[in-house]
């Protein structure tokens, strides 16, 4: 009873539009004034939490993403998208979909993906005949996959939070993510079939085109290859990653397709590091909120609770399903694992779930909720890039919420979608 009342407090809080690092923080101090009197090494605790080698892949993928972003990758990887899927029914939905996919492993970021793809993507497919709410359904979904594929900024801060390997994480996302994309792809390819809704389709590439327009965009797609097969390969760690793809994204941009200069490098380091203050603030704040939980026991009691209801690790992952999807609806997805895990950790202890694959359900379930009204991230980017009825953007998205809850329930059956690379990467 105390731990809702707890978080209920916390949401309400929030909810009246504090910041939610200084809603996290001032909550947690006061708690702890009241628990034992003075705030005692707080100071201490958030340094130790933040003096992590691991978080220092944060600031230099979303680096390595703004370089590429400002470097208008992106045309030549929808152009490439495009050219393989042409002769598809939907096939521009399909090349947005494997655009948003392929951007996903340089971004890590869901906005990111969204933004960029879709101020490409919905006025071409608007053009060629689509309904809009389709286009904004497609881009809204689509840009999703950038917290689940890898690198992945929720995954890394997870990581952190559990103790379980970032690497493993990173390529535990890669069968999750794809299949996603594939549900959306297959979808996209049903629903467009139908001759009433006359989308146009072009003919199909020769091998010419599909040979030149890969050679067009070998760079581009060379990079997350590149940072995900030297983690698979041990070559270097998650940190090291993210610093070799910087230097690869600064390569490409600069010498080969000679589009970025000093201010844009210059301004990708500015959004970078902002980007990256935001989210070491919120994570000081749920230290400070965490530490209190410990210190009140609340986790403890979490743990014997759910051994007196003996719902078992199923009913347990189910449980937090449903209250992650209800969170989601209005808190940001950083937010929720910063003040989930600390909580639940101990209980998926003793009920012996593997974090790796708790972590992918839980991302799954988060990138529903930008997609989720009222606080779906996505939903609000499709309506900067297009001033569109909002109403429209949540019709077009609501059926890949289906087939995200399909994909949500098919990791969760077969755990093996999860792990089966993480522990085929262990074993060598």
């Amino acid at each position: 009873m105390l731990v809702l009342i707890i978080l209920i407090t916390l949401l309400a809080l929030l909810f009246t539009g504090v910041p939610i690092f200084a809603g996290l923080t001032l909550y947690g101090g006061a708690l702890l004034l009241m628990v034992q009197g003075d705030f005692g090494s707080v100071s201490d605790i958030i340094f130790g939490e933040l003096n992590r080698y691991l978080l220092v892949a944060i600031p230099l993928f979303a680096f390595m993403a703004h370089i590429m972003i400002k470097g208008r990758v992106v045309d030549d990887l929808y152009d490439t998208a495009y050219t393989f899927t042409r002769h598809l029914p939907g096939g521009l939905a399909v090349a947005t979909i494997l655009a948003c996919t392929i951007f996903a492993a340089i971004s890590g970021s869901s906005i990111a993906t969204a933004l960029t793809i879709g101020s490409v993507a919905i006025p071409q497919m608007i053009r060629y005949g689509y309904e809009p709410k389709m286009a904004y359904g497609v881009v809204a979904a689509g840009g999703t996959l950038g917290i689940l594929i890898p690198p992945s900024s929720p995954l890394i801060l997870y990581g952190v939070t559990t103790d379980a390997s970032i690497g493993a994480l990173f390529i535990a996302g890669v069968i999750p993510g794809l299949l996603m994309a594939f549900i959306f792809a297959l979808w996209a390819m049903f629903r467009c079939a139908n001759p009433a809704l006359n989308i146009r389709r072009d003919q199909r590439a020769t091998g010419t085109e599909l040979w030149s327009a890969f050679r067009k965009s070998i760079w581009a797609l060379s990079l997350p290859v590149f940072v995900l097969g030297g983690m698979y390969l041990g070559i270097f760690t998650a940190t090291e990653a993210a610093a070799a793809g910087v230097w690869l994204a600064l390569f490409v941009t600069v010498f080969i397709y000679r589009s970025i200069g000093w201010k844009d490098i210059w301004e990708s380091a500015k959004e970078a590091c902002s980007l990256s203050a935001m989210l070491f603030m919120i994570l000081a704040g749920a230290t400070v909120f965490g530490h209190v939980l410990t210190k009140m026991r609340i986790p403890q009691e979490i743990v014997n609770s759910l051994v007196a209801l003996d719902v078992g690790p199923v009913g347990f992952i189910l449980i937090m399903m449903a209250l992650i999807m209800v969170l989601g609806m209005f808190l940001e997805s950083i937010a929720i694992i910063l003040i989930t895990m600390p909580v639940i950790l101990p209980a998926m202890a003793h009920l012996g779930i593997n974090p790796i694959w708790y972590g992918i359900l839980l991302v799954i379930n988060l990138e529903i909720a930008m997609i989720t009204p009222p606080v779906g991230m996505n939903l609000f980017t499709i309506k900067a890039i297009t001033n569109a009825d909002f109403i429209q953007i949540v019709k077009g998205s609501a059926p890949y919420v289906l087939l995200m809850l399909l994909a949500l329930l098919l990791v969760f059956l077969f755990p093996q979608l999860a792990l089966w690379l993480p522990e085929l990467m262990m074993s060598k």
